[in-house]
């Protein structure tokens, strides 16, 4: 029996890309502190090595590095307030990677991933509150805004969960 030859479409089906989220480890934390934002935006992210370590000295900080296929292209850090509650700490997408729809994707991931814990009531995250881009990005995921944060410097949006 021959083959089929095959599409355009099958083969672009074979090589669809992948998105996932992995735990940052010994293998692949060189990879993360290479992720580069754009210069515009520098001031509203913390590095990523900066995180690592921060998760490295601190109880309840969760990585994840956001692959492409077998290429790291972002970074998450979120962080158990309590119990209850998890804040989203960093959230992060390579410059060379922005605008092709990866954050969507992998903050869909994340999500996901935080909510398997039922013990969680909410998910905050904090942001500029001049910049409307991310207040429409994290609104179009659920987060409804609360009012600014502790320190009257960024806005805080959370999810109510139903776990409870």
């Amino acid at each position: 029996m021959r083959s089929r030859p095959q599409t355009v479409l099958s083969l672009l089906m074979e090589m669809r890309m992948t998105l996932s989220l992995r735990p940052v480890t010994a293998d692949n934390y060189e990879a993360i502190c290479d992720l580069d934002v754009a210069p515009e935006q520098e001031a509203f992210v913390a590095c990523n090595m900066w995180s690592l370590v921060e998760a490295a000295y601190n109880d309840g900080h969760i990585t994840r590095g956001i692959y492409l296929n077998d290429e790291a292209v972002g970074f998450f850090m979120w962080v158990y307030e309590s119990p209850n509650k998890v804040s989203i700490y960093r959230f992060m997408v390579d410059q060379a990677h922005q605008r092709q729809g990866i954050g969507r994707q992998a903050m869909t991931l994340a999500l996901q991933e935080i909510q398997q814990d039922s013990n969680l009531s909410y998910i905050e995250i904090c942001y500029n509150p001049n910049n409307p881009v991310a207040k429409h990005f994290y609104a179009s995921f659920g987060f409804i805004e609360v009012g600014m944060d502790d320190d009257g410097e960024d806005m805080l949006a959370q999810i109510a969960l139903s776990n409870q």
